[in-house]
């Protein structure tokens, strides 16, 4: 099996200044799981839900090659519930409400057929529950992304230093950055973060791009300037499930690949803003995204002639 995923299968409610939905799928697994799912198959899914979530959600997944034997479903249980509105800018948001449900006491169960993974993606979870995942394993996958965020840095940074160091790629926005090495410039937080184990970094900045550094290397991908932008929930884990979708599709995990699988999540990312929740995410056709990749690409590629000065 090539691709593991772990993270939160959740009903949100969202409102932001265009529009408001009530109780739709979503969770960080959800949008890695459908965003990985159009370049590589199966996406094998582990998470919990109760017995609330409908089957309607579960057809989407398999129709999308998304294998649920590690989906959790707890009889008598409700799943994970997140409400939340955003403010005009859609870069900021007021948690309105967060019921743990199912999650709270979440432990992990990898199935026989997802233990040897080529790729493994940890979605923002404990610290604890994604060491659970990495112990489960029969052996070293090919590339592990881990996904964390501001509230495991202030509560639980031991634990999260201690996971840190297990994982190849660490994705993290360029506030946590700054909150997890006291440093502002985000060039020298990240020469601080690839010390603390991985070898990529991905310091994502919503409306403003994705940065990737390696080793004394740094790419910048820019975000796309939309006409729309409905809803930015989800937007993060669906760059990640684009970018390592597209890695475990090419089994290339150089810095000049991941470059274009920085470019690949973005795009992903991009289509997801365009409509509430995830529902962008369950249509879309390989026309679409590359000619989306296509305005990446012309969006950051131009010709200079150099001349002496």
């Amino acid at each position: 099996m090539s691709l593991v995923v772990v993270g939160t299968v959740a009903f949100d409610s969202i409102e932001t200044p265009f529009g408001k939905v009530d109780k739709i799928s979503g969770g960080a697994a959800t949008y890695i799981s459908l965003a990985a799912s159009y370049f590589t198959k199966p996406v094998n899914i582990v998470s919990v839900i109760g017995d609330d979530w409908p089957e309607e959600d579960l057809k989407r997944f398999h129709d999308h090659g998304i294998d649920t034997a590690g989906l959790q479903i707890k009889k008598g249980e409700k799943s994970f519930y997140w409400s939340g509105k955003y403010h005009m800018d859609m870069n900021t948001r007021d948690t309105l409400a967060t019921e743990l449900n199912v999650l709270a006491e979440f432990d992990p169960i990898l199935p026989d057929s997802y233990k040897t993974p080529e790729f493994v993606m940890l979605g923002n979870l404990t610290p604890q529950v994604q060491q659970k995942v990495i112990d489960q394993l029969k052996e070293k996958p090919k590339l592990i992304l881990m996904d964390t965020m501001n509230f495991w840095i202030e509560q639980d940074k031991d634990a999260l230093l201690e996971t840190i160091k297990r994982i190849d790629v660490l994705t993290i926005n360029d506030e946590e950055a700054r909150l997890l090495t006291d440093e502002y410039s985000l060039v020298k937080a990240a020469k601080k973060i690839l010390t603390m184990g991985p070898e990529y970094l991905i310091i994502k900045k919503g409306e403003h791009g994705a940065l990737l550094f390696h080793e004394n290397n740094v790419f910048f991908a820019p975000a796309l300037p939309l006409e729309d932008v409905f809803d930015p929930t989800g937007a993060g884990d669906t760059f990640a499930g684009g970018f390592i979708g597209y890695l475990a599709k090419q089994k290339d995990i150089s810095f000049d690949n991941m470059k274009r699988a920085v470019i690949y999540g973005s795009a992903m990312a991009s289509f997801c803003v365009e409509k509430f929740g995830p529902e962008k995410l369950y249509n879309l056709t390989d026309t679409e995204i590359q000619t989306r990749i296509r305005q990446f690409v012309n969006l950051v590629q131009f010709d200079i002639e150099l001349e002496e000065v």
